[in-house]
């Protein structure tokens, strides 16, 4: 089973491209950030006829959270992240997948910082640190996917001395990210490439690209019992090179099926 986070940056104006990702890499499940289109302007005819089904959470030209199913209409288990009832910004949306909760999240940028914008990014960090350890405690296998607009540590990013004042390398939000790790989730991008760099965003200034000086922000977290299942995980760079791409790419774990229980029984065979 494969699932993948992709912060598609403008889902009508890239359409094309997730279109094409969808059909040569046939994922699972898709979450989907940072759509840029209201409710009504999600193209679900298009992604209905890629053999999609699609919950999605939208605003009008900023954010926009979405996943997608293979095969199948996802379960919608929650739209919007607790905790603040005033916030209307769409930067989470969950779904019951294969015995699974899948929460896709678009943490906010945080820039410029100090300000108002980087408080409601630790304001909304904290909302999905104290979210996520009661989905933890819930027993139910879960996956937290998206982008988390966080470089946790400096092996995360080409060179950080030009990223220094910017709000994803800040102490607060690395630690954040710390806190939420340490309720036991497994960063799975790590765990399969331990200390080699890999990075998921490259921005569309300077090079970066062509010179390979990117960020890992996009992150998988699987809970403990999801984590036994993780086969492999990786980044779809192609996609970054394509001809108007968004500045992220596609990043995705391979999951091996559920381990079995194995329940001792009285008396015989059932």
């Amino acid at each position: 089973m494969k699932i993948a986070t992709f912060n598609i940056n403008g889902i009508r104006s890239r359409l094309r491209a997730l279109l094409e990702w969808l059909r040569k890499e046939v994922p699972d499940v898709v979450c989907l950030q940072e759509l840029k289109a209201p409710d009504s302007g999600f193209p679900v005819r298009e992604i209905n006829a890629a053999g999609y089904g699609a919950i999605w959470h939208g605003q009008t030209s900023w954010n926009g959270v979405a996943i997608l199913q293979k095969g199948a209409d996802p379960l919608e288990s929650r739209r919007g992240l607790p905790g603040d009832k005033d916030d209307k910004q769409s930067r989470y949306i969950e779904a019951a997948i294969e015995g699974m909760v899948i929460g896709c999240l678009y943490l906010p940028n945080g820039n410029p910082q100090p300000g108002p914008k980087f408080q409601y990014k630790l304001a909304w960090f904290e909302r999905l640190i104290e979210y996520s350890a009661a989905l933890l405690e819930s027993g139910h296998p879960v996956i937290l996917a998206g982008d988390f607009n966080v470089v946790p540590t400096d092996n995360d990013i080409y060179n950080p001395r030009s990223w220094l004042k910017d709000a994803l390398l800040q102490p607060e939000s690395r630690e954040c990210f710390e806190r939420l790790l340490s309720q036991g989730w497994t960063d799975a991008l790590r765990r399969i490439y331990g200390d080699e760099r890999v990075y998921t965003f490259w921005d569309y200034f300077r090079q970066h690209w062509q010179t390979d000086s990117g960020l890992r922000i996009d992150h998988l977290l699987l809970s403990p019992d999801v984590a036994t299942r993780l086969k492999t995980a990786g980044v779809s760079k192609w996609v970054r090179g394509q001809p108007h791409a968004s500045d992220h790419a596609p990043t995705w774990v391979e999951l091996g099926p559920p381990k079995r229980m194995h329940h001792a029984r009285k008396g015989g065979s059932a």
